[in-house]
């Protein structure tokens, strides 16, 4: 009887340790399925992180796209308004303009000037308004000067042919008087033709841009 015990106990035994093994390859099942989730969530992430840092990039990229084409956008700009301002040409101003600053390039005592004032004098008016002895202008002349005494100033008519008639009067004053009307006479009679040279354009652009009409 003992024989049979013993067959039943050993049968027990490997009926218990298939379950085991049994229970075991499901388990092992379960986890390679758990380890494939969690291996599928892992990529998952990882492609949703590189797609965001792909997106940033090309935010990157496209904003230092814009910065370069801006840049040379704004630089472009910048260049044109430089040389509109170097290329102005005698023919942006009148030619009344470009004879006064000739007349001064040329015969003005100071060329350092802050202010180049253009008066204009009509015909008949005294060469001395201070002297009642004075006689009067024959034509109508221009009178330049700068803005301090010491600048002087060139009296003179425009003949139309590239010379003028300069008149030897100063911008101030200073003498005995009455003078008597011969002492203006002889002014007027020896007025002195002079030929107006074109100068540097440079130069005259640079004296109109100081101009005042009075």
């Amino acid at each position: 009887m003992k024989k049979p015990t013993k067959i039943l106990s050993i049968y027990a035994i490997v009926m218990v340790m298939a379950g085991m093994l049994a229970g075991c390859g499901d388990k092992t099942k379960d986890g390679s399925a758990d380890d494939d989730l969690k291996n599928n969530s892992s990529l998952e992430s990882a492609a949703e992180e590189t797609a965001g840092e792909s997106e940033a990039n090309d935010g990157e990229d496209s904003s230092t796209e814009e910065s370069a084409h801006s840049e040379p956008d704004s630089m472009a700009s910048e260049n044109s308004a430089g040389d509109k301002e170097d290329n102005k040409t005698l023919s942006q101003y009148s030619s009344q303009q470009i004879e006064y600053a000739r007349v001064w390039l040329q015969l003005g005592p100071n060329q350092e000037l802050d202010e180049l004032y253009v008066r204009h004098i009509p015909a008949g008016t005294p060469l001395n308004p201070e002297d009642e002895t004075s006689a009067g202008y024959p034509e109508d002349v221009i009178q330049l000067a700068g803005s301090r005494l010491a600048d002087g100033s060139v009296t003179y008519s425009g003949n139309g042919d590239g010379t003028i008639n300069v008149y030897n009067v100063p911008l101030r004053w200073d003498g005995q008087y009455p003078a008597g009307e011969k002492f203006y006479s002889d002014i007027i009679e020896n007025t002195k033709q002079v030929s107006i040279e074109p100068g540097e354009d440079e130069k005259v652009i640079e004296l109109i841009e100081k101009q005042i009409e009075e």
